[in-house]
């Protein structure tokens, strides 16, 4: 194996080859999780006339202290026909339309009501209670930017905006290939020798979660015709990601058939552990990852290299990887060579995020993985780093 690239190089080599996918109006009903392909502007003012901030009387600032008749009563999205005149008072419900000639809300709770009389004790000021038209946001205004991925805030404030349809790019297509003699299905018999196979899902929910349409492509045993088909059908997609085959055994096809189908590879190697012999290469626009077999390795591979690819092809500003902070509970060796990943659960204490690290981090033990929710970045180097110790991690929820 020729040097290995480092953790950075490695994905800004796989960045550099991505080029967004085109755009596609989207029902804003049907837009989370998406991605904007241009600035979404206000279609109205927020709010659209001023409106009052609680539950009332609408008043001229004025007037109080003072005593005042109560002429009219407003409810929301029926507002009154007629303006505020100097000492009068309307009652008005949250939301309600602030009439004309009125410069301020007074609480319910801030008044004494006897029939259609209503005093105000204390003196109010302009604009107290009142939420200006286009407070929030103007017509025209931004409100969501290009390369921002859709979370339910950001819905929200569309639909508050008047916004129902938004220019997205398009959900790239990823093919999964899965590749082994050995491999099973879950729920079929095992003949020894063989092993369920748990990339294919893995990889797929991985991928689904960063806004891809999957398809999971039949597991191919260890010959060159099966590889050869099987790989065909998966570079007509966007994204073709293999497990498995990308080492240098005798059974490891992978990367051989994949020049002969024209793919030219742009690099196999990371300093990364788990996840070496990790391949990447192109073909036309098609983006080609082949990661190894071992499931930890995919899944690390999949989160730190696929996944920011598969966002960036959406156009999000900020493909990723995207890691928070925490502390070690416990100490870790580090690696003198490579870059580590391990496996921690995740807990809260008064000095923020705790990281525990699992036992058995070998890349084959995905059983165990099941009770990680972090991927925990251990830098290469020498000695260990102390329970205690600030660390980054990449959350698995």
């Amino acid at each position: 194996m020729a040097e290995l690239l480092s953790l950075a190089d490695a994905l800004a080599r796989i960045l550099a080859r991505v080029t967004p996918l085109e755009a596609e109006d989207v029902a804003l009903a049907d837009a989370a999780g998406r991605v904007t392909a241009e600035d979404v502007r206000a279609r109205v003012d927020l709010p659209p006339f001023p409106s009052s901030a609680m539950d009332g009387f609408a008043v001229r600032a004025g007037d109080t202290p003072g005593r005042l008749p109560v002429v009219a009563r407003i409810a929301a999205g029926v507002p009154t026909d007629r303006a505020l005149s100097s000492g009068e008072a309307m009652g008005i419900a949250t939301g309600g339309v602030v009439p004309e000639g009125a410069d301020a809300v007074v609480p319910i709770e801030h008044v004494v009501e006897n029939g259609n009389v209503v005093e105000f004790p204390d003196h109010v000021d302009q604009g107290d209670n009142v939420r200006p038209r286009g407070g929030d946001v103007a017509v025209g205004d931004v409100v969501v930017a290009v390369g921002t991925r859709l979370a339910p805030s950001q819905i929200g404030a569309l639909a508050a905006a008047g916004v129902d349809v938004v220019a997205c790019r398009r959900r790239p297509r990823v093919a999964v290939l899965a590749t082994g003699t050995e491999l099973r299905r879950p729920g079929e018999a095992l003949e020894p020798g063989q092993v369920y196979e748990a990339n294919s899902m893995l990889l797929a929910a991985s991928f689904a979660a960063a806004g891809a349409k999957v398809e999971e492509l039949p597991a191919v045993s260890d010959d060159e015709s099966s590889h050869r088909r099987a790989l065909e059908r998966g570079l007509e997609a966007d994204v073709l990601v293999t497990s498995g085959g990308v080492s240098v055994g005798p059974h490891d096809l992978v990367r051989s058939i994949l020049a002969g189908l024209g793919v030219e590879e742009i690099f196999w190697g990371v300093a990364v552990k788990p996840g070496k012999p990790l391949a990447f290469g192109v073909r036309g626009r098609t983006l080609v990852f082949g990661l190894p077999g071992n499931p930890v390795s995919s899944l690390v591979g999949a989160e730190v290299f696929v996944r920011p690819a598969l966002l960036a092809l959406q156009g999000a500003a900020v493909p990723g990887p995207v890691y928070f902070q925490g502390r070690l509970a416990a100490a870790v060796r580090r690696n003198a060579q490579r870059d580590e990943f391990q496996r921690a659960r995740t807990f809260g204490s008064a000095d923020g995020v705790q990281l525990e690290p699992l036992t058995g981090q070998e890349s084959h033990m995905i059983a165990r993985a099941a009770s990680a929710d972090a991927l925990v970045l251990v830098p290469r180097g020498e000695g260990e780093l102390q329970a205690g110790e600030q660390v980054r991690y990449l959350p698995l929820a």
